[in-house]
């Protein structure tokens, strides 16, 4: 088994506005391993990309704050570094991919000039180096005509070359860690299949770790190596992208999956909606967040936080129907005959 590169500790991550405090990020714990693909997939809202963002506190301070918990780089708190520090980790050694192309390039700079930025207070490495190492990325990244890109502006590329180029500027310093957010939101699904390709490619000629976020389950069983589930700031199930699939434990995973079409879907058969809302983050329910669209919620699941349950040295869950005392069910089908009606 791979060392972990990043472990994150009961991180806790809110937000100060005018209607109060939003708990966005609440008692998150899990971990990266070198060389890995770790998914984290969830609906709007459930602090997906607030999660990832903490990492390289790109979360804007105040009106967000840490309430507790650690984020671990190389056995060093990211949570404890200045903004100093942090510059001399961003980009060089965990680099950040957004999921909007459009608006994330800058649309007076040519593409070159945004590669080299990267390189901006870097002593030893001359101008023309950092033309070479340019170039040279842009290649990586299948761009074609490189040369010609290098002195072209955002507005003269297409969507998946501009997604392209975002993952050249964050492969540039060569970082241990890519963190991807939703890298493939606003392209059509033949250049969506092209950038996860090469996504993969990348990760396995350069040993990189990345965290890839995602609302598309098909794109994590394509993708990941291992999976987090977050509803409602909070982790619901963890394990290996088998586990998490075959596997299933928590009914919010189960409706996930139950809601999307396969190839074996028949024509007549309506797919299975989660009913209702997320929760209210600016006031969490005392209980599991999912308990008020669960089918299977028990009286102490509005009561209580469910507890941790280890189900293999990989899979963990947080449902109260991991209980030895709870009613057996089939999350994927309903309950059974001998649970509770």
């Amino acid at each position: 088994m791979a060392d972990n590169i990043l472990e994150i500790k009961n991180l806790t991550f809110s937000f100060r506005t005018y209607g109060g405090v939003v708990k966005s990020v609440r008692d998150v714990s899990f971990d990266v391993r070198e060389g890995e693909i770790l998914g984290i997939v969830g609906e709007s809202g459930c602090g997906k990309s607030v999660t990832s963002q903490c990492i390289l506190r790109l979360n804007p301070e105040p009106p967000g704050f840490f309430e507790g918990g650690s984020i671990l780089y190389k056995g060093e708190d990211i949570v404890k570094k200045s903004d100093k520090e942090m510059r001399k980790i961003r980009g060089t050694e965990i680099s950040f991919i957004f999921q909007d192309p459009m608006t994330s390039l800058n649309p007076t700079m040519t593409i070159g000039k945004q590669i080299e930025e990267i390189f901006v207070g870097r002593k030893g490495i001359s101008k023309a180096e950092i033309k070479e190492r340019t170039i040279e990325i842009l290649k990586l990244v299948g761009i074609n005509e490189p040369e010609r890109r290098y002195k072209q502006y955002p507005h003269e590329l297409s969507g998946g070359m501009k997604q392209r180029v975002m993952i050249a500027i964050a492969l540039v310093g060569k970082p241990n860690i890519i963190i991807a957010d939703e890298p493939t939101t606003s392209l059509d699904v033949t250049i969506e299949a092209q950038i996860l390709d090469l996504l993969k490619d990348l990760q396995h000629k350069m040993k990189t770790s990345i965290i890839l976020i995602t609302h598309d389950l098909g794109v994590i069983a394509k993708m990941c190596d291992r999976v987090l589930v977050m509803y409602g700031g909070k982790v619901a199930e963890k394990g290996t992208v088998d586990e998490i699939f075959y596997e299933t434990a928590h009914p919010y995973t189960a409706g996930l999956i139950k809601s999307i079409a396969t190839l074996d879907t028949a024509k007549e058969h309506k797919l299975v909606p989660i009913d209702g809302t997320p929760p209210d983050l600016f006031s969490p329910p005392a209980g599991c967040p999912f308990a008020a669209r669960c089918e299977f919620a028990m009286k102490i699941c509005y009561e209580r936080q469910p507890e941790e349950h280890q189900l293999s040295p990989e899979h963990m869950c947080a449902c109260w129907l991991q209980h030895p005392y709870a009613p057996k069910v089939d999350i994927m089908k309903g309950m059974e005959q001998e649970g509770k009606a």
